[in-house]
């Protein structure tokens, strides 16, 4: 794929073109969203998402255009473990609801700054290394593992290693001060709950990049499409917060789903490394196919079948299972009070 300047500076235009209409037209003045306005929001960054990929199709041809849909897809259901993360982080720093969309979108500047230099790494990593696709996804079976063993209050309350030096360097009021990062006490610096929040956002995306920068390099290795991808699918999240917030803990069988994308694109990166392999002690260095690689259509059926599998479950014998536990945990409440 060869992408010439102008398409670089076009994508990065458009993205601090959507940031800045964010920032300065919409989270200027400290609000809490409604229903509409964040579904709003939320198909319009889907849209522009959807339409790069129309682009992408017309400039570059539909086996590239389905590399991106399938990297910003994957990307995307990867995000959503983000929000759970989020709301927790949220809660636990008992952030103001009017201020949760400016803590949100700093966070998200934070984590696609920090993604941008992952994935130029991996970049160099692949292009230099054949071999790394081994790690990638023996990496990726081995977190899909974990996912069906995933707890949900893991990273509830945000005080990773980032927040712990930012508070041990820099005095910290008790309480916010409106939306401010810092404010002045008693003639010195001080920085507010506000800033800590959001370098919590922020760096907690590192555990999720760890995962999902090695996911899209096993859907392609461009990397104008796995930014773009990821841009997209990290700006979109602010507004999707507000939408699915109360529908989070409706979603039951999400981390079986995640599971089954990161395990289904794993096995693609451990037969793409055997299909490149240049290791002495695997087949006498020379590549082996032993099984035929997934398309990159196969794999973006693949991963829309499992998400709506998931969904559909979650929302039918899920809600049924939610039921009865809440019915099982009521029966011993009505015989304390008979």
């Amino acid at each position: 794929m060869h992408v010439e300047p102008w398409a670089w500076i076009l994508l990065v235009a458009l993205i601090v073109t959507m940031l800045s209409i964010d920032f300065f037209g919409h989270i200027r003045k400290a609000h809490e969203p409604g229903l509409k306005e964040a579904s709003l929001w939320s198909v319009s960054y889907v849209s522009v998402a959807l339409l790069f990929g129309l682009v992408v199709l017309w400039e570059w041809g539909g086996d590239f255009a389905v590399q991106y849909y399938s990297g910003y897809i994957t990307e995307l259901s990867l995000s959503v473990d983000n929000l759970f993360v989020f709301v927790l982080i949220m809660t636990s720093f008992r952030v103001p609801r009017k201020y949760q969309q400016k803590v949100l979108l700093v966070g998200i500047i934070i984590a696609l700054a920090l993604r941008t230099v992952f994935i130029l790494a991996g970049a160099t990593v692949v292009n230099h290394f054949s071999f790394v696709f081994y790690i990638f996804g023996a990496f990726l079976i081995y977190t899909a593992i974990t996912q069906l063993k995933s707890n949900d209050d893991e990273e509830g309350s945000g005080d990773n290693l980032a927040v712990r030096l930012t508070r041990k360097v820099f005095p910290t009021t008790e309480g916010y001060v409106d939306d401010h990062l810092t404010t002045r006490v008693d003639g010195r610096r001080h920085v507010t709950p506000m800033l800590i929040v959001m370098i919590a956002i922020g760096s907690a995306d590192l555990l999720f990049a760890v995962d999902s920068i090695p996911a899209i390099f096993g859907l392609t290795q461009e990397v104008f499409l796995i930014f773009a991808a990821n841009a997209f699918s990290l700006m979109g999240l602010r507004q999707m917060f507000f939408v699915i917030d109360g529908l989070l803990d409706k979603l039951v069988y999400l981390n079986y789903g995640l599971a089954g994308i990161l395990a289904f694109i794993g096995s693609k990166l451990v037969l793409h490394a055997l299909h490149e392999n240049e290791l002495g002690f695997i087949n006498g260095g020379q590549p082996w196919e032993v099984i035929p690689e997934p398309t990159t259509v196969v794999s973006l059926v693949a991963i829309v079948g499992i998400l709506l599998v998931t969904t559909v479950t979650s929302l039918t014998f899920g809600k049924k299972r939610a039921a009865g536990a809440a019915a099982s945990a009521e029966a011993p409440e009505r015989s304390l009070h008979r």
